[in-house]
């Protein structure tokens, strides 16, 4: 497999990890570059992570066919799931791990479950198509999520912050986030890339035909989606950076039920897709959409109840940083298991190996 990648793809886990380093190295060596990102804002948006995210997105989004996402909202094999897993187990998983692995913690604990509660609606756009995943189910699972998160994010943080710990008689905590605020989210980070991309595809084949498009536009403008995802590394790593590298012992604690929340959601996602029946991209896109998180939402909600210097916005921080390195991982995984599932018959009759 290794040999029909190209040079870019298959070191991909090296260029991030270098992003990563050369984040965290300005964050540390330049005086108040961190503050400095931090405050290129509009409405509390962060313009640098914004422009990172949609140009890493757009490409990918304008590979979709949108003509055959019909045949993805009549799979109820992967609709239902998807709904279960993004709305009730993760939120409840992140709700346990929390509990369990912080309970002297509470800023931290708290932060982790705004984290569980903000379901991935960007960045997992790409995690999936580097994965070979299904394009189409990806972006239908992502919409969906998106119309899920405005409509429920208030009520679950209400319901895993205040209600639930009442129940079992744990500390309780309030979360003040508007619907306005969670739209904005989602028209931010999906609605412009999203309606990007369809107009892309729609003009681009109705001009010079689909064969052009996805023979010459496509390769041209796909490069810009690992360009994009890159700068969104690096401004991430160089925002946090010196926290990151001052309070090492914190990150470690927070990271510990990250790392399980992202091993146990993945890897029983791909298998429950494999065990109702859907084929590995499918399959995959189910697991990558089910563990991935919208960390954007999970940080403004954060800093927006609870203050930039809480615990809860550091918690919401560590976030990106253990997913981007942990899903990557993931998507090599996705890549090896495609041999676990059923080959597709090539013409003829014959299996393809």
């Amino acid at each position: 497999m290794a040999a029909r990648l190209s040079f870019t793809d298959r070191y991909l886990a090296l260029w991030i990890l270098a992003a990563m380093g050369l984040g965290i190295g300005l964050g540390r060596l330049v005086p108040g570059l961190g503050s400095a990102l931090a405050g290129v804002t509009v409405s509390g948006v962060s313009l640098p992570i914004a422009l990172g995210l949609l140009v890493m997105m757009y490409p990918v989004l304008a590979k979709v066919r949108y003509d055959r996402l019909d045949t993805v909202t009549r799979d109820r094999r992967l609709l239902v799931p998807s709904l279960l897993l993004n709305w009730v187990v993760g939120p409840a998983l992140m709700f346990a791990l929390a509990w369990l692995l912080l309970p002297d913690l509470p800023e931290y604990r708290t932060g982790l479950i705004i984290v569980g509660l903000a379901r991935c609606i960007a960045m997992v756009i790409i995690w999936n198509d580097l994965a070979c995943g299904d394009r189409e189910a990806a972006a239908v699972l992502v919409a969906l999520n998106s119309v899920f998160q405005v409509v429920t994010f208030g009520a679950l943080g209400w319901f895993y912050l205040s209600v639930l710990p009442g129940w079992l008689g744990l500390e309780q905590t309030a979360l003040n986030v508007s619907v306005w605020e969670i739209a904005r989210s989602v028209l931010i980070f999906l609605g412009i890339p999203l309606a990007a991309g369809y107009l892309t595809r729609r003009l681009g084949e109705q001009a010079k035909g689909r064969t052009w498009y996805e023979g010459t536009l496509l390769p041209r403008i796909g490069p810009f989606a690992l360009y994009g995802l890159l700068f969104t590394v690096v401004i991430l790593f160089a925002l946090q950076g010196e926290a990151v590298t001052s309070r090492p012992w914190d990150v470690a604690r927070i990271a510990l039920p990250l790392l399980v929340y992202f091993a146990l959601m993945w890897t029983g996602s791909l298998f429950l897709g494999r065990a109702v029946g859907l084929d590995h991209p499918r399959a995959t896109t189910l697991a990558f959409t089910a563990a991935g998180n919208n960390f954007e939402l999970a940080i403004a909600v954060a800093i927006a109840t609870f203050g930039a210097t809480s615990g809860q916005a550091l918690a919401g921080v560590v976030g990106p940083l253990i997913e981007v390195p942990v899903l990557i991982g993931l998507v090599h995984v996705a890549l090896a298991a495609r041999r676990l599932f059923p080959q597709p018959a090539a013409p003829g009759g014959s299996v393809r190996a």
